[in-house]
């Protein structure tokens, strides 16, 4: 298309009749002039306009603070009953009564379940009966006994003879120990049939409805757990176990449950009550148990809690919020708003977390700005507009914690 019009232009004689005009536009500096316009035309025209400049990512941040933070070990926690137990029935019979509701709690001694006790009654009659019968025949034994020897004694009767009711005496005496135990066997099946509470807790469901036959020690009636207190036991990597019997002598460790989701409200921090004999050589862990009072009944047997053993505290903590944290290739940074609004990426070590709080343990002091929303948007050196300044770190201590800098 360039050509064609550079070539009327240059001979438009030709041009209209059909004839090729050849390279004649030299001779036309005319020609040769508005050829010269028009390619500088077509240069400017190709030109792209440059690049705009990137506008500023637009985050969220929050300042660094320094304060008092603990030393603590995480864990996954499993609650369990202070204290569990099956009831069973000790006597074979049928269930006549239940005297508590499914889920309720009862008291030491408090009457759980009547097994029909007629024929235990009986055998306690007939025990009693066979009792009283061998203790009579005990006592006339002992007196033919104490008669013969002394008619013995005057040469009256033969010494066989005196032996008979000797003996006999002995024998009466033997089955009336025989029938005393049985008679407290009878006594004690008896008492069986009534099942109280050995300790005061919450009963599961019924086991058996009303009427069932149960069979002695085979038919579990219901289960009772005592959950106040309770336990939460839980397992730690061996490399801490020094440390825990460092600050076990020093009386400061505690242990603390994290509030989640599904455990809403502060539990009271409890105590730790064992520790395992020996580590698992398979996991390399070893078992704890702490004990909480749980007066509220928030923590239930077989619930799952996140658990911090509380060593000690670490006072002037730098302390950033988790959320500004980063994991790169080279590990974990975090962006740093500096004094030009402009972001610089900052490695950085951290020492454990806290719920929603790292310690930082190198790359950040107290005071700085740090990103904490809007990572993907910001250029290392590029411009940042912080929508909203959180402020100060959450001081939330008592949340899910990590690994404590002392048993690194």
């Amino acid at each position: 298309m360039t050509y064609l019009i550079i070539h009327l232009i240059a001979n438009p004689a030709q041009a209209r009749s059909g004839k090729s005009a050849g390279f004649l536009w030299v001779r036309h500096p005319l020609s040769l002039l508005m050829l010269a316009f028009l390619i500088i035309g077509l240069a400017g025209c190709s030109k792209e306009a440059p690049p705009p400049g990137f506008p500023p990512a637009t985050v969220l941040a929050a300042k660094t603070v320094q304060k008092e933070m603990p030393l603590a070990i995480p864990a996954i926690g499993t609650v369990e009953a202070h204290k569990s137990i099956n009831i069973y029935s000790r006597v074979n019979g049928q269930l006549l009564q239940t005297h508590f509701r499914e889920g309720q709690d009862v008291r030491r001694g408090q009457p759980l379940f009547t097994i029909d006790s007629a024929a235990y009654r009986e055998k306690l009659h007939q025990a009693e009966a066979k009792l009283a019968k061998d203790s009579a025949q005990l006592k006339f034994n002992d007196e033919e006994a104490k008669r013969y020897a002394f008619l013995f004694g005057k040469g009256a009767v033969s010494k066989s003879e005196a032996d008979k009711y000797l003996t006999e005496a002995a024998l009466y005496s033997a089955n009336v120990k025989s029938d005393r135990a049985e008679v407290e066997d009878a006594r004690l099946s008896l008492a069986y049939c009534s099942i109280t509470a050995p300790f005061d807790g919450r009963t599961s469901a019924y086991g058996v409805n009303l009427g069932t036959i149960v069979r002695a020690n085979d038919t579990s009636l219901t289960t009772l757990n005592q959950i106040t207190p309770v336990y939460v036991r839980f397992s730690v990597a061996e490399r801490y176990l020094a440390d825990i019997h460092k600050y076990l002598k020093s009386g400061s460790v505690t242990v603390k449950v994290s509030p989640t989701k599904n455990l809403t409200g502060e539990v009271p921090a409890g105590k730790l009550v064992f520790i395992d004999n020996a580590i698992d050589t398979n996991t390399g862990m070893i078992t704890l148990k702490a004990e909480f009072a749980n007066a509220d009944k928030s923590l239930w047997p077989g619930q799952f809690v996140n658990v911090s053993l509380h060593l000690a505290m670490q006072p002037g903590a730098v302390v950033a919020p988790l959320r500004a944290v980063q994991q790169g290739d080279k590990g974990q940074f975090v962006f740093v708003v500096k004094p030009d609004m402009t972001a610089d990426i900052r490695p950085v070590v951290v020492d454990r977390t806290m719920g929603e709080e790292a310690v930082i343990a190198k790359g950040l002091s107290a005071g700085e700005t740090v990103i904490t929303d809007g990572h993907l948007k910001v250029r290392p050196g590029g411009k940042v507009e912080i929508k909203e300044n959180l402020g100060a770190t959450p001081g939330n201590n008592n949340a899910k914690p990590a690994p404590g800098g002392s048993g690194k």
